[in-house]
Order: structure tokens, then sequence, then C-alpha cells
């Protein structure tokens, strides 16, 4: 009879965010994989839990599902782990389930910390509906082609962001979504947690004067605009309406080029199209 995967999700800062049950589950499973064998010996070693581990990251990924589907076939029981929050979220575990799925493997969450849903919670934004984006793109150009995808998406946008990225891509949201309210979460969880509200524009400021330091989660609030996609509105149209909110001509065509993710001289171009 086949054995059980776990799907335990632990800590992302504080260690005592751990669920008794994830680890009861710990200390009974055959073994864990994990994506820094170091790292969680030291969760391991806080629960005084003596568990076998294996490691299982990015770079072995398809490898070790194969290793591990194996194992729970024969009947042992193996609890999967990130080094913070839960598996499957931005961190490997999705192609084990999956194996797991199609040989009918027991498969059970263990539910517990994630980062991008502590973060929209205190973030002071809607959380009646919320897209995680995980990280952004590296690269500039993707970086806001990705944010531009995502314009219209009537939901709370969530994003993770490495700390030498994160003034460059708040800088690009305002470039491509316009004036918006957000949040940023840094070390969610740890000594220096910290939470910053305010519009983009003040976010940008904010970051051109600090150097960010930690694990950033940022939170951005849908467009007012959210349910009728950028590009269905003429120009022409959105400049009136930028016009009629006490905008001054210039500014609304600068406005309505950034919200559609393009040059103020390239809307110019449209709009005299649109006439």
């Amino acid at each position: 009879m086949p054995g059980t995967l776990y799907l335990v999700a632990t800590p992302i800062g504080n260690l005592k965010d751990i669920t008794f049950r994830a680890v009861e589950v710990l200390k009974a499973v055959d073994l864990i994989a994990c994506e820094d064998t170091r790292h969680t010996r030291k969760l391991l070693n806080a629960y005084e839990i003596s568990a076998k581990l294996i490691s299982y990251h990015e770079h072995n990924e398809v490898e070790r599902a194969e290793e591990l589907s194996k194992h729970l076939l024969d009947g042992k029981s193996i609890a999967v782990v990130s080094d913070a929050g839960t598996p499957g979220i931005n961190d490997p575990g999705f192609r084990l389930v999956q194996k797991c799925v199609e040989a009918d493997i027991h498969v059970v969450p263990i539910p517990g910390a994630v980062a991008f849903v502590n973060a929209a919670i205190a973030s002071g934004l809607p959380t009646d509906s919320i897209f995680f984006g995980g990280f952004l793109p590296s690269k500039t150009g993707e970086r806001k082609k990705r944010i531009r995808e995502l314009a219209d998406v009537p939901a709370t946008l969530v994003f993770y962001e490495t700390p030498h990225r994160i003034a460059a891509a708040i800088r690009e949201a305002l470039d491509v979504l316009g004036e918006r309210q957000a949040a940023l979460a840094r070390e969610l969880t740890k000594i220096h947690e910290e939470f910053v509200r305010g519009t983009l524009s003040e976010l940008v400021d904010k970051y051109n004067n600090e150097l960010p330091r930690g694990e950033y989660v940022l939170v951005i609030a849908r467009g007012t605009n959210a349910s009728t996609p950028v590009a269905s509105v003429l120009i022409s149209s959105r400049v009136a309406e930028l016009e009629a909110e006490g905008f001054d001509q210039k500014s609304a065509l600068k406005q309505a080029a950034k919200e559609r993710g393009i040059s103020k001289s390239e809307a110019y171009r449209i709009l005299q199209s649109e006439k």
C-alpha cells in the first residue's frame, strides 16, 4: 500500500510559528524532503525531531520527484518542507505532487505560514480578491511587460521581490500602472518586521533615499478601472477623463501613457490619430 505525502508549512521567520500538527507529522514520517538540510535541521533541532533528511530543491527537483515517488509507492511516508513557508508556493513541490496524483498516492496539506497572505492581510488594502504573481522577472523589459499584463486584473496584486530589485520594481510599477495605493512588507515575523504603506510614488521616494534590506512582499491596490482593459479605452477619452479630474492636458497625456505602458510620444501619436 502506498505511503502518504505531507506538504508541511514551516515558519517564515519566527520559529514559534509552526503548528502542533506540523510538529507531529515531522516526527512521524520516514523521510523529510527539504531545500537545505542544514537550514531545516535547525528547525528540527528546536523541536527535538530526528527524522532523516534528503535534499529537494529547484536544481534536483525532477530527479528527486522520481526518487521520492518510488519511496512513497514502497509504503514510506514523506514530508516536504521548504526553507520557509508553504512548499509549492514559489518553492519545489509541484512535480512531486503531480506524480502522486497520477499514481493515486494520498497527498495531505499541513497548513501554516504563507508570506504573501500575511503581507496582504496587514497591508490595509482590499483582500476580497488577491492575485499572487510570485517573483517578477529579473530583467527590466520583462518585468514591465509582466506588470502591464496584470494591470487590469480586478484584484489586489501581490509579488515577492529581492532587496536589490525592489526599488526598480516599485518605480516600474508606477510607470506602468500609474499612481496606486501600495504597501511593502519587509522581514515578516522577524525582529525587523516592517510595513511601509502609501502611494507607489511615495514608496519610490522612500527607496530613492534608503538602502533596501531583507525579504520583501509588494502589495499593490487594484486599478480604479480594473474591470475595463486599458487598451480598449481611447487615449482621447482617457485624457478627457483625467482633465475632468483636474489634470492639465500635458499631465493627463503623461498619465494615460503610463497606464498603457507606452511612451508619452507614442500616446500623443495615438491621440492625434483618434481625432
